[in-house]
């Protein structure tokens, strides 16, 4: 079978794309599990492949909100698809065009698509917990109404609405899943509001000074990689309307204060690694921050199997177990 993953080059989709090849099979859009003889990883750059010289592997970079070359991608055989692609939370927020023209052109490139094969398709799309906010910032669940607050979950939102949507009307299987904050991520910082979660954490492990723009009792909700990866893998999997009439869900999360992450950070690293963050409060991330939920229920996800990190710790202990890149001399 093929399958198409869209923000390959993210760290999320390598990350998804290896775990794809080392498992070799998925659920076709029959329901029957089959092997996945084609991967294609596609995005706005070059996508690297996790496993170089596997000929199951096509790389493609240009514009998601092409519907020509997206159809061409996809084309009629394509079973499964794995929609990434986004411009994050600041960067849509900055550049309102590019926001829409990104995450809303792009959904609909994809759902068209693969609306033009003979089969129903199923599609995993990524969401935000940015989908809620305003009167219930404070707690949400599964049932919650979103009233997001930036422009980047508010593109999230109408894509939940579409793949909703097109699912009803029979074109598609897709399942949307609203993700917190994926800490700890390897690389750089990136446009997200919420980078600064993996940046201290990250840098002061791997040697390097990093400022915190937020102040100690600021709360996220956060999920691992592994946890992330390993989900999106069994949301696709479920079985066509697991999910119910409405194709969204949480995803778990934990819930924790910058205070905490940085007790998590002394247990892993040491005093040293807490000592190279620096605190300069930005008023623009912490207004942006505040507006998210700090209590995230995941009743749904539960209910369907899916489990949440143990603590903080357990999040920054398997950062430094898969990706940290260690300090000269360590």
């Amino acid at each position: 079978m093929k399958v198409v993953i869209t923000g390959a080059a993210g760290f999320l989709g390598r990350k998804l794309a290896g775990a794809i090849l080392d498992r070799g099979r998925l659920t076709g859009a029959d329901g029957s599990e089959q092997e996945v003889d084609q991967l294609v990883l596609f995005d706005h750059v070059e996508p690297v492949s996790p496993r170089p010289g596997d000929n199951r592997v096509s790389l493609h970079k240009g514009d998601i909100a092409d519907r020509g070359l997206v159809a061409d991608l996809v084309g009629p055989d394509t079973q499964s698809l794995f929609h990434l692609a986004s411009v994050v939370s600041a960067g849509a927020e900055e550049d309102f065009d590019l926001g829409y023209r990104t995450n809303l052109d792009g959904m609909l490139a994809v759902l068209e698509a693969a609306r033009a094969t003979d089969h129903r398709s199923r599609i995993v799309f990524t969401s935000s917990l940015a989908t809620f906010g305003g009167a219930w910032s404070e707690a949400v669940d599964d049932d919650t109404p979103q009233t997001p607050q930036t422009s980047y979950g508010t593109q999230k939102a109408i894509g939940e609405l579409l793949a909703n949507d097109y699912s009803r009307k029979g074109f598609v299987d897709a399942r949307s899943v609203r993700l917190p904050t994926i800490a700890i991520r390897p690389g750089r910082p990136n446009r997200a509001a919420s980078t600064w979660v993996s940046s201290i954490i990250r840098e002061p492990l791997q040697g390097e000074e990093t400022v915190c723009p937020v102040t100690e009792d600021a709360q996220m909700v956060v999920l691992s990689p592994r946890k992330a990866v390993a989900g999106l893998v069994a949301l696709h999997e479920l079985p066509d309307g697991a999910l119910g009439p409405w194709r969204s869900l949480n995803f778990p999360g934990i819930t924790v204060s910058v205070a905490q992450m940085v007790e998590a950070l002394r247990a892993v690293g040491g005093e040293e690694a807490v000592a190279r963050i620096r605190w300069e409060p930005d008023p623009a991330i912490q207004k942006i921050v505040a507006g998210w939920p700090a209590g995230f229920g995941w009743d749904k996800a539960r209910t369907l199997g899916f489990t949440a990190d143990e603590s903080m710790e357990a999040v920054v202990r398997a950062f430094a177990e898969d990706d940290m890149v260690r300090p000269a001399g360590k």
